[in-house]
């Protein structure tokens, strides 16, 4: 179902019981591209939530999910049963895994992943400039990669290129500012080794 306010464009196409709610924007041509010049696919089942836009190039798995007000930009991989919550930005050239919830407010910029079973919590920030006003900025761009099932808890950033390991927890407000190994539960700014997550209760 296409809501009658929605604005899909050409080259997009849609697996079958897609729903794009109101106001949505859907396959937009990045600059320097025209309309329907880069496929745009979005899987069975998706539910794309009011004045959501998804640039052009993205190839998008079964069972994606938006919050209102989400953007994805162009050309990127998401794979089955994702969420991109409100008022979240991916931007473009991301690879995300199956079974990733990005929850509302989170900002993950070009050349990050997230492999499978991760959880992003609201307002986290990812970033990947080292260097933002070098000379060779748009050529040492390196976003965070976030492995099998870590957790990074609401309001942390990550700084640029560092890894959170498999199965790692990233508390709540925390900054990481190196790699994360599998198993650690951190927290704090900068963030530290805390415990290791098979201590925990749960």
């Amino acid at each position: 179902m296409i809501a009658e306010t929605a604005k899909v464009y050409p080259g997009v196409k849609l697996g079958k019981n897609v729903i794009i709610e109101d106001y949505c924007i859907i396959g937009v041509p990045p600059r320097g591209a025209k309309e329907g010049e880069l496929e745009t696919f979005i899987g069975d089942d998706s539910v794309i939530r009011s004045h959501t836009v998804i640039y052009a190039g993205n190839k998008i798995g079964k069972k994606f999910q938006t919050g209102n007000k989400a953007n994805i930009r162009e050309l990127n991989e998401i794979a089955d049963n994702v969420s991109v919550g409100t008022l979240s930005v991916v931007e473009h050239h991301v690879k995300i895994e199956e079974n990733v919830r990005i929850h509302t407010q989170v900002f993950i910029p070009e050349y990050s992943i997230l492999k499978k079973d991760c959880w992003v919590g609201p307002n986290v920030v990812f970033t990947n400039a080292p260097y933002p006003k070098s000379k060779n900025v748009k050529d040492e761009l390196i976003g965070p990669t976030l492995h099998e099932n870590a957790i990074v808890g609401a309001n942390s950033t990550l700084l640029p290129g560092v890894h959170i390991g498999k199965d790692a927890i990233v508390g709540a407000g925390s900054v990481v500012t190196k790699d994360v190994p599998p198993g650690d539960v951190v927290a704090g700014n900068p963030a530290k080794f805390m415990k290791k997550k098979s201590e925990l209760p749960y």
